[in-house]
């Protein structure tokens, strides 16, 4: 004995009513935005002290974090592992995920790791346990980026993120757009100041003004921003207070023209911290070399050179293959090296620097002395050293690389660019 017919069409309405809602709930369960913390279980390692030398082999590159952990980052993930001087990767100290934004760039101070995201969120986490520290809106980053499967870009060479730390101690986090700046306190994500940028507009309508004309190209180690402004007429280079948000001096190198690339030196990591600036005529290899402080830039010659590298208060540089330290200031020879193998400068560090020979061998100095610190082929297992170095990141006393398949082929899939499935090799220094 069945329905009746109007009965079995209301059962059947209903029926499809609840398909259909149960359907949309999944859907939304999968699609809707979200976002997953898994905090730490185990207690905050120890920080190491590894003897130098190779201490391991990474299918992913690595952000060293208060010298205790490394900090990776896929698609839409942050993440950590432990011990930092472990040989492989391990399971996930702690993890956030955010959906569907996906991670544009990761920079950290401390104990505290930042993130943003492709809408523009900063996300701060505590890198001690994983949990959420704050939040933030800022601006959408500018374009597209390709990240290749290691993710260095995104950890080792962050785009319009930066950290400043100001002669108080207060830190404070810069997210750049195209049309606007934000600044938030990294203690607490409150914000501090945002900025338009200020164009005067000539005769007419404006439309010749172009806009994103002020680039942000990083932070000092007294706590500016350093900005190169185009908006109203030649290229000028603004300092500001990160804190504030003012602009304390707008300055000029001589000798260029309307446009200028400056790009900063002596930093601590990235582009934070920087102690330095090279100023040069876009696509002109030709430049100089100046020293930050509190007054304008002073010209310090041993800059010049594009290879040159500032570490404290001394200029490295390999002139006719011979690595040579050079005080930033005077110019004068403090050491010089002769005698080794072939070798190009590679990485430095506040307190090193870091040069490869043709072999792929390590060779740390110290940067005052010129004294040898360590050296050591950059070989993992059996991988061999016949690779070709591509990015690379030097913190803490460690060096991590990625190994490039020869010959390198930019254009190749990540199988064909990588040397291994595990193409970072990390060493202790």
């Amino acid at each position: 004995m069945g329905f009746p017919n109007g009965r079995r069409r209301i059962v059947v309405a209903v029926t499809a009513l609840l398909a259909t809602a149960a359907v949309a709930a999944t859907v939304y369960r999968v699609l809707a935005p979200a976002e997953v913390s898994t905090p730490a279980r185990a207690g905050y390692p120890q920080a190491a002290s590894p003897a130098p030398g190779v201490v391991g082999r990474l299918p992913v590159a690595p952000l060293i974090v208060d010298g205790r952990l490394r900090i990776y980052v896929a698609h839409r993930q942050v993440y950590a592992d432990r011990p930092v001087d472990g040989r492989h990767r391990t399971t996930p100290y702690w993890s956030y995920r955010r959906w569907p934004a996906a991670l544009d760039g990761v920079v950290a101070s401390g104990t505290t790791v930042v993130t943003r995201w492709s809408d523009g969120r900063l996300v701060a986490l505590d890198g001690r346990t994983g949990s959420l520290a704050w939040q933030a809106d800022g601006p959408v980053p500018v374009g597209e980026r390709t990240v290749r499967r290691t993710g260095a870009a995104t950890v080792w060479d962050p785009r319009g993120l930066l950290v400043a730390r100001a002669p108080d101690g207060r830190q404070v986090v810069v997210a750049t757009g195209a049309q606007w700046v934000r600044a938030v306190d990294l203690a607490d994500g409150r914000e501090l100041w945002q900025s338009h940028p200020t164009v005067t507009v000539p005769p007419g309508d404006g439309s010749d003004v172009e806009a994103g004309c002020q680039n942000v190209v990083g932070t000092t180690a007294s706590g500016q921003l350093i900005t190169v402004d185009s908006c109203a007429g030649p290229a000028v280079v603004e300092f500001r207070d990160a804190v504030t948000g003012t602009v304390g001096l707008r300055w000029r190198p001589p000798g260029v023209g309307d446009e200028l690339v400056a790009t900063p030196v002596g930093c601590v990591t990235g582009r934070t911290g920087c102690t330095g600036l090279r100023t040069a005529t876009p696509g002109d290899d030709a430049g100089r070399g100046w020293l930050l402080g509190a007054g304008e830039p002073v010209a310090a010659p041993a800059l010049d050179r594009p290879d040159a590298v500032l570490v404290g208060g001394t200029a490295v540089a390999v002139v006719d293959g011979v690595p040579v330290g050079r005080s930033a200031r005077t110019g004068a020879e403090l050491w010089r090296r002769p005698g080794l193998p072939q070798v190009q400068l590679f990485a430095a560090q506040p307190d090193r620097v870091h040069l490869l020979t043709e072999t792929n061998d390590l060779l740390t100095l110290d940067p005052t002395t010129g004294e040898q610190r360590s050296f050591f082929a950059l070989n993992a297992g059996s991988d061999g050293t016949g690779w070709t170095p591509g990015a690379v990141y030097a913190a803490d006393g460690f060096v991590a690389v990625e190994r490039l398949r020869k010959p390198v082929d930019p254009t190749g899939d990540d199988q064909r660019y990588y040397l291994t499935s595990e193409p970072v090799i990390l060493a202790a220094t």
